[in-house]
């Protein structure tokens, strides 16, 4: 599967963003996908999963509330729908794909980059205050 993530732009502390992340191949539809982010000169961070197969997503808790991941099966598109950003959200905001049950099997796991064996090119995401 090919991921391509896109929405990226800067905005005003406060501000909402939606992120894309589609998907290509002939597997496409059958991946759990994941989002993750890496601000300048810190380590790739989970931020949270589609679930395939529970058709229901799971978030790092310190974006609860505030982030959304949905789906639009139709158009094989996984987006993140950020609201209430602020400055420490600035990031390149990456997209992934695990394979299909990953979340189910390895629940514990979700937040390890290497449970996703598919990356995308990330969209840089900057929030100024």
């Amino acid at each position: 599967v090919q991921l391509q993530a896109s929405g990226g732009g800067v905005v005003q502390s406060g501000a909402s963003l939606k992120l894309s992340c589609a998907a290509s191949g002939r597997t496409a539809l059958s991946h759990d996908v994941g989002w993750f982010r890496q601000a300048h000169g810190k380590e790739r961070e989970f931020v949270g999963v589609w679930n395939w197969s529970g058709n229901s997503a799971h978030y790092a808790e310190f974006v609860k509330g505030r982030f959304t991941i949905s789906r639009d099966k139709a158009k094989n598109v996984v987006y993140l729908q950020m609201n209430s950003l602020n400055p420490e959200d600035t990031a390149i905001y990456f997209c992934a794909a695990a394979p299909r049950h990953m979340v189910f099997l390895h629940r514990e796991e979700i937040d390890r980059p290497w449970r996703y064996n598919s990356w995308g090119q990330g969209t840089l995401v900057t929030v100024s205050s």
